[in-house]
């Protein structure tokens, strides 16, 4: 006697979970990658050959006007005089003295007044680093 089965297997594969998968992970990226740089200023970074791998949380800029900004931890930057700045700075360093400070300054900045933050750093004994873009591989020098 044999056995017949009363229903038929279908060997069809749905692609539907499939693609909901793709089009949730596409949005995840979509969004977290418009948080790398949420800086609104407009800074035209020098080039330099050296990079460093150090990427501190505090950041602070100096436009072309010579207008001072500090932004904490990815916020928003917000504008400071350079008294308020010598005041945050000494704040920055009663929390953590180990930390580092990144200093954007645009390529415009004369020298003096990049030296000026610079020793503002140096008095409150703060780490900071200053940021520059990647130059292009022919103006690297050869070892």
């Amino acid at each position: 006697m044999s056995l017949k089965r009363q229903y038929d297997m279908t060997s069809l594969f749905s692609m539907a979970s499939m693609t909901d998968v793709i089009f949730l992970l596409l949005i995840f990226f979509m969004v977290t990658s418009t948080f790398v740089f949420p800086t609104a200023l407009e800074i035209n970074l020098p080039q330099s050959s050296e990079q460093t791998a150090i990427k501190p949380s505090t950041r602070i800029y100096i436009d072309k006007e010579l207008r001072l900004y500090v932004s904490l931890e990815g916020k928003e930057p917000h504008e400071m005089t350079a008294d308020q700045m010598l005041g945050f700075l000494q704040m920055m360093q009663r929390e953590d003295p180990q930390q580092f400070i990144a200093i954007y300054a645009d390529a415009e900045v004369p020298y003096g007044r990049l030296v000026e933050v610079l020793d503002m750093g140096s008095k409150t004994g703060l780490k900071m680093v200053l940021a520059t873009k990647p130059a292009p591989s022919s103006a690297r020098p050869t070892l």
